[in-house]
């Protein structure tokens, strides 16, 4: 079993820049891709980006691509989200998961879930 912990959320004004942190702990972190995740009041929880087991292979939505970038440390057992020029419609709790296969972008295809980080962004 793996456990996740987000942090490094908070207020922000638009066009500002966060830093997402997912800290793990348990069996070993590097077995997984590890995807990000948002969701809002409302909403289907959406993909925001994915790095597979090595950290050297990315996918990211269309929302998000050139201004959201994940990397990983599994010295550390860490990913993160660095996001820049942030918008508005960026508000959203802000989720980290393990996955299956290489990069995947479903939901379904994740099991260990964080609990959260609330991320708000004012115009």
């Amino acid at each position: 079993q793996v456990q996740l912990v987000e942090s490094g959320g908070g207020l922000v004004q638009a066009g500002g820049s966060l830093r997402l942190s997912c800290a793990a702990s348990g069996r070993s972190f590097s077995w997984y891709p590890v995807g990000w995740f948002r969701q809002t009041p409302g909403k289907e929880r959406e993909f925001v980006a994915v790095v597979n087991r090595g950290g050297d292979l990315t996918r990211y939505a269309d929302s998000v691509k050139g201004r959201f970038t994940i990397s990983r440390d599994n010295a550390k057992n860490t990913v993160y989200l660095q996001m820049t020029t942030l918008k508005a419609e960026d508000t959203a709790v802000y989720y980290c998961a393990t996955g299956t296969g290489d990069v995947p972008v479903v939901k379904e295809r994740y099991s260990y879930w964080g609990q959260g980080t609330q991320v708000t962004v004012s115009s």
